[in-house]
């Protein structure tokens, strides 16, 4: 019998296939995310996108994380993002279509397969440039040490509770991440240009 494509599996059977599993901070982290931030840049062209940032637990040293790099790629507003889809796919990538997060809210993943992860797994966040909640998140933790340590105590207790329930490990981080994202905004000031 053919296994299912991903995109035909539930999220029960998602979550089965692709538990939470969190691991110590990698060194190795920042240098995939360059590496994959050029592939980006190749394929979707440097006129499409205003900035990338590496977010997400792995761009925190020291900060247990899911060994998952998440991309932030914010496009430019004249930039259709359902005609990046099938370039994003020539990459590697597996569009997550979901209904309630329409473009150009959209996600990609990498390295999830059929048979369960393959390689470094990545999530890709696409955006009109502007939404930068998770870049103030990340430099919080970057400056707050103490903070990262609890986000990452926080993130043990969850995966214990959640290990096979993906929505409901993000969502029990949700009060965290939008508290320490305020108190982020209220401290840091982007320039334009941010990388």
């Amino acid at each position: 019998m053919k296994k299912k494509d991903l995109n035909e599996m539930s999220n029960e059977e998602l979550w089965q296939l692709f538990p939470i599993i969190l691991s110590p901070h990698n060194p190795e982290w920042p240098g995939r995310y360059k590496t994959e931030k050029e592939l980006l840049i190749k394929t979707i062209g440097a006129e499409n996108i205003v900035r990338i940032n590496h977010i997400g637990s792995t761009a925190v040293p020291g900060l247990t994380a899911k060994p998952t790099i998440d991309i932030l790629l914010e496009i430019q507003q004249k930039t259709d993002p359902v005609r990046l889809i099938p370039t994003i796919e020539s990459a590697g990538y597996i569009y997550c279509h979901k209904p309630d997060n329409p473009p150009p809210h959209m996600m990609f993943m990498k390295g999830y397969t059929p048979e369960g992860f393959k390689a470094q797994a990545f999530h890709l966040h696409i955006r009109y440039s502007g939404d930068w909640d998770e870049p103030y998140f990340r430099d919080y933790l970057l400056a707050h040490p103490d903070t990262a340590n609890a986000y990452g105590e926080l993130k043990v207790k969850l995966q214990k509770l959640y290990e096979h329930d993906r929505d409901g490990y993000t969502d029990a981080k949700t009060d965290f991440i939008r508290e320490i994202t305020n108190r982020a905004k209220e401290q840091i000031t982007y320039p334009t240009n941010m990388e």
